[in-house]
C-alpha cells in the first residue's frame, strides 16, 4: 500500500528481457533504501513492484507480462521514474490509499503552464471514466492527484510547483502515455452497487 506522495526521482538503469517479463536495475537517486530488504514493495511510477536485489546504489525488481501490458515506460532504459516505499501502518497518509495495481495507461491531452501551476488534462477508456470523480483522488504516474474537471472522456488536474519539481511529471507533453490508478474506495463502491 502506498499514499502516492512520491519520495524521490530514480531511474530505469538496465532492462534485461526474461522469459514472462523483464529484470530492471533501478538507480534510487535521492530515496533512503538503507531500510528496505528483499522482498519489500517499492512503486515505479505507480506500480507495486518488489524488490529482489538490494546493492547501496542499486535495486532490482522482476516486471511480468501482464504488468508491461497494462502499464507504460518501464521497458525503457534511462527513463526517469517516481519512486516511493511502502507505507507503514504508522506513516502519515498525505496522499490517498494507493495499491500500486495501475489500471491502465491514459493519454496526456494537455500540459500547459496556468500562473505558477500547471494544467494537465488527461484522456482515460470509458471503463476507468467511471471511477473518476469531481475533486476525487486519481494516481498519475505514481502521483496522488486531485481531479478538478470532468468533460467527456477527460479529466483536468492543477498541479502546483511542488509537484512539479519533486516528481517526474514536469516532462509530460500532449500524446505522452501516462499511467493511470483509479481510487480503490471509488472502485469498492463501484462494485457494491453492480452486486
Amino acid at each position: 500500500m502506498f499514499t502516492g506522495i512520491i519520495e524521490a526521482v530514480g531511474e530505469i538503469k538496465q532492462v534485461k528481457p526474461q522469459e514472462d517479463g523483464l529484470h530492471l536495475s533501478i538507480s534510487p537517486g535521492s530515496l533512503d533504501i538503507s531500510d528496505v530488504l528483499m522482498g519489500d514493495s517499492i512503486a515505479v511510477n505507480g506500480v507495486c513492484l518488489t524488490v529482489t536485489t538490494l546493492l547501496e546504489d542499486l535495486f532490482t525488481v522482476d516486471v511480468s507480462q501482464e504488468t508491461l501490458r497494462c502499464t507504460h515506460g518501464l521497458d525503457q532504459p534511462g527513463k526517469r521514474v517516481n519512486l516511493e516505499k511502502a507505507m507503514r501502518l504508522s506513516d502519515r497518509l498525505g496522499g490517498h490509499l494507493v495499491s500500486g495495481h495501475v489500471d491502465e495507461t491514459g493519454e496526456v491531452v494537455k500540459f500547459e503552464a496556468l500562473g505558477e501551476s500547471h494544467l494537465l488534462v488527461i484522456s482515460a477508456s470509458p471503463s476507468l471514466q467511471r471511477f473518476i470523480a469531481n475533486k476525487g483522488s486519481i494516481t498519475v504516474n505514481g502521483v496522488s492527484l486531485t481531479v478538478n474537471r470532468i468533460e467527456g472522456g477527460e479529466f483536468s488536474i492543477n498541479l502546483i510547483p511542488h509537484t512539479l519539481s519533486a516528481t517526474t511529471l514536469h516532462e509530460l507533453k500532449p500524446g505522452m502515455p501516462v499511467n493511470l490508478e483509479a481510487d480503490m474506495l471509488a472502485r469498492y463502491v463501484a462494485r457494491l452497487l453492480n452486486t
